[in-house]
């Protein structure tokens, strides 16, 4: 009977050590990998006259534009009753809210946890342009690639996004 009691005892002691050890080897949850781009938030290009682009894609390819250009609507693969959005927007060829990159294109990626990425991004040595920035339908920053591509990021408020859309009176494109 001592036997199985020590026996018991032992496992028992065992196993308390190593989930102590497990608990002290694996790394905190606030530490786990940061998930990067989920998908397409929006495309940005520069033209010369942007009211007569979004009037020839409305009529030649049957876009909703409205005065920022078009905003596509679709359902979040994860959970096909969320709705996600993505912006489709042509800038004057003059502006310079694609500075400091000289190219006629931006390209907006969603992420989930933008706090967190930029972090990371600082620590691998990525160019961040600016701070990041809150507004109601979701946080915003701006990064470099390696060929002077400036690239938006953005942390969708996808809820609050179509609420200033329908505010707005602007109709998606699906």
């Amino acid at each position: 009977m001592k036997k199985i009691t020590l026996i018991t005892l032992a496992l028992a002691i065992s196993f308390c050590f190593g989930f102590a050890f497990k608990s002290i080897t694996v790394s905190n949850p606030n530490n786990a990998k940061v998930k990067r781009v989920t998908g397409i938030g929006g495309i940005f290009f520069k033209c010369k006259d942007p009211k007569k682009i979004r009037e020839w894609y409305q009529l030649h390819l049957g876009l909703n534009t409205n005065q920022y250009g078009a905003v596509f609507e679709w359902y979040q693969g994860a959970d096909s009753a969320k709705k996600g959005f993505s912006q489709w927007s042509p800038f004057k060829e003059t502006t310079k809210y694609f500075e400091p990159s000289t190219k006629e294109f931006m390209i907006n990626y969603r992420v989930e946890n933008l706090e967190a990425l930029v972090d990371e991004l600082k620590k691998e040595g990525v160019t961040v342009t600016d701070t990041l920035q809150t507004v109601d339908y979701g946080k915003f920053v701006h990064i470099m690639d390696i060929e002077g591509n400036k690239i938006e990021l953005w942390q969708p408020n996808d809820i609050e996004y179509e609420k200033l859309g329908i505010q707005l009176g602007l109709k998606t494109t699906k």
